[in-house]
């Protein structure tokens, strides 16, 4: 049966009894999640909650137990992770990972030509490619990369590194993108630009992203669910999940094994 959201149309991505164990540990338990189509989704909770597994299953780098995921209403839980992709589920992961001796503007290029196909064809002369390299300078202006289209990405900052593994997500043009802790290890005046990048993503696209900075949820999330020992125990919007008992006992009210 399709999965249908409240306003009749199909949610973005959604999983129901969703398990998974690593021996005695359940890392996911009966994980049942919903995110509408447009959404912006914070996912938080302290460390060991289950958060990264979470993203693993979705995007199959991990094979769930039980459950099933799908995406725009279409079961993609037997899909491999490139099927995924292909199908609009996008991610970026904790550390920045790209080829540092390419520009922005090559890399995002190689990422637009994987899409297209054009990959297969690197035998053609450069200017065949024009096409590709506009649309990948017009998504560097997009995202405020633009002026650094033409340097290594070894040279960038940390967190335009991070602006750029964004770059290349929707350069393969996504229907819901997950990011994993998308401000890890950048400084708070540079990870405030990213979210601000990430504010003005395209409202049609949906967005689930793990983050420990509870400043950055609550500007940026629209709702935010809340994980423990591999399942669900909170969710709501910011305003609810600020004032839940269980919440600010368990994750809010610590400073310690965020993650």
């Amino acid at each position: 049966m399709t999965p249908i959201g409240k306003n009749g149309t199909s949610p973005a991505l959604q999983t129901r009894g969703l398990c998974r164990q690593f021996g005695a540990l359940a890392a996911a338990q009966s994980i049942d999640f919903v995110l509408p189509q447009g959404g912006r989704h914070a996912l938080i909770g302290p460390n060991g909650a289950g958060k990264t597994t979470f993203l693993n299953l979705i995007t199959g780098m991990l094979r769930p137990d039980a459950g099933a995921i799908h995406l725009l209403g279409e079961d993609i839980t037997a899909l491999r992770p490139d099927q995924r992709v292909r199908k609009g589920l996008v991610r970026t992961f904790q550390r920045a990972n790209l080829f540092p001796a390419l520009t922005p503007l090559e890399s995002v290029t190689l990422a637009i030509c994987e899409r297209t196909g054009s990959t297969a064809t690197w035998h053609r002369r450069t200017d065949s490619y024009v096409a590709a390299m506009d649309e990948a300078f017009f998504l560097l202006q997009k995202l405020r990369l633009d002026h650094l289209a033409c340097l290594p990405a070894a040279t960038l900052a940390y967190g335009q590194q991070r602006i750029l593994e964004v770059a290349l997500a929707l350069a393969l043009q996504p229907h819901v993108l997950l990011l994993d802790e998308p401000a890890a290890g950048i400084p708070a005046e540079d990870s405030a630009e990213l979210f601000e990048v990430i504010a003005d993503l395209p409202p049609e696209l949906s967005l689930l992203f793990i983050e420990h900075d509870m400043d950055l949820v609550f500007r940026f999330a629209t709702q935010v669910t809340v994980m423990m020992g591999g399942r669900i125990v909170a969710e709501g919007s910011p305003g609810e999940i600020a004032a839940n008992d269980m919440v600010q006992a368990i994750y809010l009210g610590s400073s310690e094994g965020q993650t």
